[in-house]
Order: C-alpha cells, then sequence, then structure tokens
C-alpha cells in the first residue's frame, strides 16, 4: 500500500435510502471490516447487523474497485426492559468486532447497551433428500408405512447464508457497555463500561472476570469514566483504556489480576492559554485505537487526534486538529448537545494514515509521512463510481473563496462518527446517519 499523502479518492458506491425517509432504527451506529477485508459489518440502531462482501470481480479486475454487496442481514438485539430497574434496553448494535477466521465459517460479536452476542455467519448450498423418518417438508413419518431403508443423498440447493446466535454472554454490566475487543489469542475478549473492563473467555458464557474497576466507594466522589477499551494487536496480556479525563492507561495483566495499578499512564498536560469553561469536556476521549504494529496509538477528543508512542507517556508525537474552527463555537455546541458526541478514529492497514470524521458530512484523512491532511465530504450528489473527491475547505471569517463553506453553514444534524479502513488497501468504508459510503484510492 502506498503512502497515502498523494492519494485521491474517489467514490465507490452508496448504500442506503435517501435522507427524505429516514427513521432513527435505519441509522447506523458502528461499522467495521474483518480482518481480510472481504466482509464489512454495519450495525444500526434497530438492532440490525448488514454483512457486505466484496464483490468478487470488483476486487480481480485491473484498477481493482473497492465494491460490496448485500451478503447477510440479520437481527442482532431486540428492545427489551430491566424490571429490576425500570430501564428500557435499547437494541442499538454499539460495536461489532470479527474473530479471526479459523473455518468456512466467519464468527462476530456484537454487542448493545448490556449484552454481547457471538455470532456464526455460514453458507448453505446443499440439501440432504431422501430422510427415512421424515418427508421432505419436515413431517414425520409413520413408522408402520416404512418398508424400506432409504440412502438420503446430498442436493445442490441455491446459496443460503445463515446467521446464528452461538453464545449470547449477559448480566455482568451495570452500566452502559461502549467496548468490546478481541483478545491476539482469540479465546478471550474484553468488554468495557463507564465504570469496569470485564474478561470473557468466547465459550464460557456464565462467568467473566472483572479486571478494571474504577468505581469509587462513594458515587459523588466520581470523578472521570471509561470511554473506550482495546487489546493490544500482539501482545495478549496488554491492554489500554481512556478516560472522559483525557488519560490513556496501559495495563499488563501478568503484572496482577485486577488492573487498577496501571502500568503506563498517557496523559499530555494542559496548555494553559486554551483553557475554557468547556476544557474538560473537548478532552475527554471518544476512541482509542492501537496500529495494527502495535507500536503507536491513536486517540481522539472533540477537537484532535493524537498520535502515541507506546514507549512515550509524556506527550503525543502527532496531534492533528480535526476541526480546530469549532473552537469558537463551543458554546453554541454544548448548547445543542454536539459537544458530547463520540467520533471514533481508524488507523490505515499499514498505519501511515489515520482517519476520523466531522460535522456536515465531512471526513478527514491524516498522511502520517507527507504531514498531509485533507477533508473530503460523503454526499450523494458525487455517486458515480469512480468521481474523484474534491477536497473541501471550511472558512472561518472574512471574504469566503469560490470552493470553501462557511462554518456558520456546516449543518451539525450530519455527523460522521463511525468509519473503517480496509486492512489491506486503501479502501475506507464511511458511515453518514443511515447510508454507507466506500471509497477508494483512484489508482
Amino acid at each position: 500500500m502506498a503512502g497515502n499523502g498523494d492519494i485521491q479518492w474517489c467514490f465507490s458506491q452508496v448504500k442506503g435510502t435517501l435522507e427524505d425517509d429516514v427513521t432513527e432504527a435505519d441509522i447506523i451506529s458502528c461499522v467495521e471490516f474483518n480482518h481480510d477485508g472481504d466482509l464489512l459489518a454495519t450495525g444500526d440502531k434497530g438492532g440490525r447487523v448488514v454483512i457486505f462482501q466484496r464483490d468478487p470481480i470488483s476486487k480481480n479486475s485491473i484498477p481493482r474497485r473497492g465494491e460490496y454487496n448485500v451478503y447477510s442481514t440479520f437481527q442482532s438485539h431486540e428492545p427489551e426492559f430491566d424490571y429490576l430497574k425500570s430501564l428500557e434496553i435499547e437494541e442499538k448494535i454499539n460495536k461489532i468486532r470479527w474473530l479471526k477466521r479459523k473455518n468456512p465459517a466467519h464468527f462476530l460479536l456484537s454487542t448493545n447497551d448490556k449484552t454481547i452476542k457471538l455470532w456464526k455467519v455460514s453458507e448453505r448450498d446443499k440439501r440432504v433428500e431422501g430422510y427415512n423418518t421424515k418427508e421432505e417438508n419436515g413431517t414425520i413419518r409413520d413408522p408402520a408405512c416404512i418398508t424400506a431403508l432409504r440412502v438420503p443423498t446430498i442436493k445442490p440447493m441455491e446459496l443460503m447464508v445463515e446467521a446464528s446466535p452461538r453464545r449470547i454472554f449477559a448480566n455482568a454490566h451495570t452500566y452502559h457497555i461502549n467496548s468490546i475487543s478481541v483478545n491476539s489469542d482469540q479465546e478471550t475478549y474484553l468488554s468495557a463500561d463507564d465504570l469496569r473492563i470485564n474478561l470473557w473467555h468466547l465459550e464460557i458464557t456464565d462467568q467473566s472476570f472483572n479486571i478494571v474497576d474504577i468505581k469509587p466507594t462513594n458515587m459523588e466522589e466520581l470523578t472521570e469514566v471509561i470511554t473506550a477499551a482495546e487489546f493490544h494487536p500482539a501482545e495478549c496480556n496488554v491492554l489500554v483504556y481512556s478516560s472522559s479525563k483525557g488519560t490513556i492507561r496501559l495495563c499488563d495483566m501478568r503484572s496482577a489480576a485486577l488492573c487498577d495499578q496501571h502500568s503506563k499512564l498517557f496523559e499530555e498536560p494542559e496548555d494553559p492559554t486554551n483553557r475554557s469553561f468547556f476544557s474538560e469536556i473537548i478532552s475527554s476521549i471518544s476512541d482509542v485505537k492501537l496500529s495494527n504494529s502495535g507500536r503507536y496509538m491513536i486517540s481522539r477528543d472533540y477537537l484532535s487526534v493524537k498520535v502515541w508512542d507506546l514507549q512515550m507517556e509524556t506527550k503525543p508525537i502527532e496531534c492533528y486538529p480535526v476541526h480546530e474552527y469549532l473552537r469558537s463555537k463551543l458554546c453554541s455546541l454544548y448548547e445543542n448537545d454536539c459537544i458530547f458526541d463520540k467520533f471514533e478514529c481508524c488507523w490505515s492497514g499499514n498505519d501511515s494514515a489515520i482517519m476520523t470524521g466531522s460535522y456536515n458530512n465531512f471526513f478527514r484523512v491524516f498522511d502520517r509521512t507527507t504531514k498531509r491532511d485533507l477533508t473530503l465530504e460523503a454526499a450523494r450528489d458525487i455517486a458515480k463510481p469512480k468521481t474523484l473527491l474534491k477536497p473541501r475547505k471550511v472558512c472561518t471569517g472574512g471574504k469566503r473563496k469560490k470552493d470553501e463553506i462557511s462554518v456558520d453553514c456546516l449543518d451539525f444534524n450530519k455527523k460522521i462518527l463511525h468509519t473503517a479502513w480496509h486492512p489491506s488497501e486503501n479502501v475506507v468504508a464511511v458511515a453518514a446517519t443511515n447510508n454507507l459510503f466506500l471509497f477508494q484510492d483512484k489508482l
């Protein structure tokens, strides 16, 4: 994969209905490629998971294209009611994580606020005919009528993709689950809520180990909550978690079973010149992702993305402003609750670039080698394959140039919170409300 500095991005596909008929349930709430990038899963607020499969022709064509077709759709979670607490539990899918493939079937974990499910997605293109004890339609045959033994035969049938729940991991979280992460051992995974992180074995549903607990004895002393957590991509004993106070803690499970004492604390001292009423809110980290190499991690706060070297705790090695022009608008963003939006971030497959979202359906791509950055827009008016994306610019005052958009004209209802980057190619998936956009590099 080439350095991403001079990539020209072009439109590949858009999935989803036009924006006039958006229902709350259709809003995409997570996007995730599997480990080889052949499948792409989205979860929505209606509890559905839609899996897209890379079009085989697009993968092998020259130049190749990043095109995906619907492979399987299933209802992962239903709305529930907690009668003890008189609480409604939404069906919205918070996170999806793929397991590495070990056999022809695919496995993924999906979670809402309370319950994690392990799904098996498998294909069937053959069926058995000629049972002795039942008819083809499934009715049981009368034993008295069976006079001869039949040898069942296997017949081809139209391809069916089936999703079946294999395990349900429930009742382990008091607060809302914000993260799940599969360990590199592919046997265990973590789930995190506001105050605790639990470790699960994929085969065991009725018990989990609490590995981080930041709940104070007196809840009035609560000063921070956990916002995201992730396992290291190669070292199965290492995990990181971020907090609403803008810190990231790295824990090593070899040192203690309960990781209340972190091994490393990554924190940037605050610049006193930028101190304001909103400092604490905007320094809260909404997402943390370890690089594919395991050497670095990125953290996303409200206004920026920071790159950290795991060997250096004192300050980030790179900092990319995402939408600095909003710093003067924090007051109105606080009033319309946008300041609490949780933007995610992701790495390119070779760790040379970073992507994250913004408002007005803009998303940002930062190249770490050339230090160049792009603002691109996920919009339906460019929805012709191979259409080049024009970089967008936002102006803050004074005269507006032809291609610029004024900061006062940005639409804060259109926000890109969820993005994903193909593990080995420059193909990206961007969720804009109820639409999934796919973009690729113009080769």
